[in-house]
């Protein structure tokens, strides 16, 4: 190979690997020097021994040759021969330092790439060397749930955290599957964990929102949620934590940190299960509102149905629920939802996982909710039976617990719709008064609960069960059933006139009619019929003050009862649930009740409950006969004293109209033979209530309901006496005659009837020991 240039004025030839250089200093310097040289024979310009003898041929160092060629410096091309370097010119100075800088942030950024990847790598490998395996992965909840079932069977409430049954990506609906792929992350099955378009693609949206770059939306990846759904693999230690929120705070803080820790962990999920098997995590643990913890728990409270039936419509509604399920749950508002839902059927057409016909016919037919779950009916009821019974079965239960009760949802229902209805027409708009209404049977089994307006609540505060207020002239019949247990008469007369009392410590006490008015001589059931203050006064001091609480007590009103005279009066302080306890007694003959809510309380998975409960009656208070008379002095309250906005034609019904002091309560409580209802109204701060008495918007709310109660049944007759003349004042202040023209007790189903033998032994034996012991004791 031969090579020449005019520039550097020299010539290299080659040879296999021996190469010879002939240098000069320009070409012109060499032109030159062969002129200079007078009739003297061109020099050549090659070595002499450019071709070698054959001979030399086996000793040719090439090897040597070429080595000690590499091993010699390299003449600088820019210079004109071998002479001291030209220095650099000052402005070059910055971009040397620049490429200097560049080269090291280089080797600086492959290396620690290098080192960080490692990290990643062994911190990957640790989350999945010690995940636990997949079934201890799908429940995670802090506790277990509660499911509420009424009279019949049926689930209409639900506490604690729900869990269905555990679902597959295999048993699940294939629609709920895609529509959860398609809502949540497109790309699942083609990512590893992470997914840089998803996070670049949020990062400018964040951006473009005025946000930081990892506020807002976050690009997570389905396997990421898994992530913070898991934790971090973290579980909640009671010990550590607090309170359970703030153990969720801290699993779902979004710190730049644990942002990197959940990539982290995201990986490792990868590492160690399939992608259906992190699917089946997230369908098992997701939180779907209500309580909803999983896909077929939520499946089941709105719509009654496994996670394994639902149709595209359904799974789309679940789904549509998992960025903000409190905002998208169908419980809260089905038309939001129900708009969020036809978003997601026209994700799952774009990806091709429902076809158009399919798509429009969902989206033109949305999913509703199922009959428990529209009625939203039972809240107050659902909260008195979970703080009812032990917190341990309830409210901090870590297993999965079914309750029985007693509510009958038709009844729920009426009471609800009376209420509504009573405000709606009846009492100004931005009225700030309450109410709370009971329903029971004889036996104190409730049948419906309400404890105020807002119906559709949990964890309210429920003025049924929670608000002591007093009681005023829906205790008098208690007063009446001390006197007539011991032997007085429905027809015994008493004086309606002035009356004073000397209290000690607080001087006279002279009460008044609510009328302002005195009616002379009355007999029992007029009094009470017309809710006369001195006449229940006289009485209550006749018999005695201590037989008058002794009785109302052993009835069920468990609340402190005043002292003083006032306590004929309704002074004490009571709640609606106890006070219309109290009236189931009379109405079941005589015997005391314990309101109930729970029949049944069994384990999820247990065929044998745990608890049962078959009725409520207790031992007895007062006599059948007494019972009998004073349920036919309370049912005059209906037909012709302050109770009467409450008759229905055809039905029998006795009951008591109350107005405590200065208005500031109203109650009215009444029974058919089928079930007693107490009604109560006010303010929470009780502020008097304006131109409202017992006998006024309770006892037509009391109509109203038990109208629709009765609907379906067939009209008894009360338990009580039918006196067949009128008594005369014979000119006594108090008689306790011979009851002539009593005819005793009917045969009924409610509780009455005529007593038999072992009743009549024991009503003598009763009078025996209150004659031995003294009246009231």
């Amino acid at each position: 190979m031969l090579m020449r240039s005019r520039r550097f004025g020299f010539t290299l030839f080659q040879k296999n690997t021996e190469t010879l250089y002939v240098t000069t200093t320009s070409t012109e310097q060499t032109r030159t020097s062969i002129m200079s040289q007078s009739g003297r024979k061109r020099p050549a310009l090659v070595a002499d021994k450019r071709y070698p003898a054959k001979k030399a041929a086996p000793k040719k160092p090439a090897r040597t040759t070429t080595t000690k060629r590499k091993a010699a410096p390299k003449r600088r091309r820019s210079g004109g021969g071998g002479g001291p370097r030209k220095p650099r010119s000052i402005f070059m100075w910055p971009f040397v330092f620049i490429g200097w800088v560049l080269r090291m942030l280089w080797r600086l950024m492959w290396k620690g790439a290098v080192v960080t990847a490692l990290i990643i790598g062994a911190a990957v490998f640790y989350f999945a060397s010690t995940m636990p395996e997949l079934n201890t992965m799908l429940d995670g909840r802090a506790k277990g749930s509660v499911t509420i079932l009424d009279r019949y069977g049926e689930v209409y409430a639900w506490r604690g955290d729900q869990r269905g049954r555990t679902i597959t990506t295999e048993t699940v609906s294939p629609h709920l599957k895609n529509a959860v792929v398609a809502t949540e992350d497109k790309r699942f099955y083609g990512h590893f964990g992470l997914s840089p378009r998803g996070i670049a693609s949020a990062v400018k949206i964040n951006l473009s929102e005025g946000r930081g770059p990892l506020s807002g939306h976050g690009g997570s990846t389905l396997t990421q949620q898994v992530a913070k759904l898991l934790c971090l693999g973290v579980p909640y230690d009671p010990d550590v934590w607090k309170t359970e929120a703030a153990y969720e705070a801290d699993c779902r803080q979004g710190s730049l940190w644990r942002k990197m820790k959940e990539a982290i962990y995201a990986m490792a999920l990868e590492t160690k299960f399939t992608k259906d098997e992190i699917l089946t995590i997230y369908m098992n643990r997701a939180y779907l509102g209500a309580g909803s913890f999983g896909f077929d728990a939520a499946s089941q409270r709105y719509f009654a149905i496994p996670a394994s039936e639902l149709n595209p419509a359904q799974a789309a509604m679940l789904s549509g629920m998992l960025t903000a399920p409190s905002r998208f749950a169908p419980t809260n508002n089905l038309k939001r939802s129900q708009d969020r839902a036809a978003t997601v059927l026209r994700l799952m057409n774009e990806q091709g996982y429902l076809s158009d016909k399919d798509t429009a016919q969902y989206q033109e037919n949305p999913a509703v909710l199922s009959k428990a779950a529209k009625a939203q009916a039972g809240g107050y009821f659902a909260d008195w039976i979970m703080g009812d019974l032990p917190a341990f079965l309830t409210r901090k239960t870590t297993e999965d617990v079914i309750i029985k009760t007693t509510l009958d949802p038709r009844i729920q229902k009426a009471a609800e719709s009376a209420m509504a209805k009573i405000f709606d027409e009846k009492v100004s708009e931005g009225s700030k008064a309450q109410a709370a209404i009971v329903v029971m049977s004889a036996d104190g089994a409730v049948r419906g609960l309400v404890g105020g307006r807002e119906t559709r609540v949990t964890g309210a505060f429920n003025r049924a069960t929670q608000a002591k207020r007093q009681t005023g002239s829906a205790f008098k019949p208690f007063v009446y059933a001390a006197a007539l247990d011991m032997g007085y008469s429905w027809n015994d007369f008493v004086i309606d006139e002035p009356y004073c009392l000397n209290i000690p410590g607080s001087g006279e006490w002279c009460p008044k009619n609510y009328s302002k008015k005195f009616y002379g001589p009355v007999n029992f059931t007029e009094a009470l019929a017309k809710s006369l203050n001195i006449p229940a006064v006289k009485v209550s001091e006749e018999v005695g003050r201590e037989a008058v609480r002794s009785v109302a007590s052993s009835f069920g009103i468990e609340s402190d009862l005043a002292v003083g005279p006032a306590l004929a009066l309704g002074a004490s302080d009571g709640t609606l649930l106890e006070t219309t306890g109290a009236y189931a007694g009379i109405l079941n003959g005589g015997s005391s009740v314990t309101p109930y809510g729970l029949t049944q309380l069994r384990l999820v998975g247990d065929r044998d409950p745990l608890m049962t409960q078959a009725g409520g009656i207790g031992e007895r208070v007062i006599s059948r006969e007494a019972a009998a008379q004073l349920t036919y002095m309370m049912s005059r309250v209906i037909e012709e004293g302050t109770g009467t906005r409450a008759r229905i034609e055809g039905i029998e019904i006795a009951g008591k109209t109350g107005t405590s002091q200065s208005a500031r309560d109203a109650w009215f409580i009444a029974f058919t033979a089928d079930y007693v209802m107490g009604i109560w109204m006010g303010y929470d701060d009780n502020t008097p209530l304006k131109g409202v008495t017992g006998g006024g918007l309770p006892a037509e709310m009391w109509r109203e309901a038990m109208v629709n109660i009765q609907s379906q049944l067939v009209p008894t007759p009360l338990p009580m006496i039918r006196p067949d003349f009128v008594p005369q004042f014979d000119g006594r202040t108090m008689t306790s005659g011979d009851n002539q023209g009593f005819q005793g007790i009917p045969q009924t189903g409610g509780g009455g009837g005529g007593q038999s033998v072992g009743e009549a032994v024991e009503d003598a034996l009763i009078g025996v020991l209150r004659s031995i012991f003294g009246q009231g004791n």
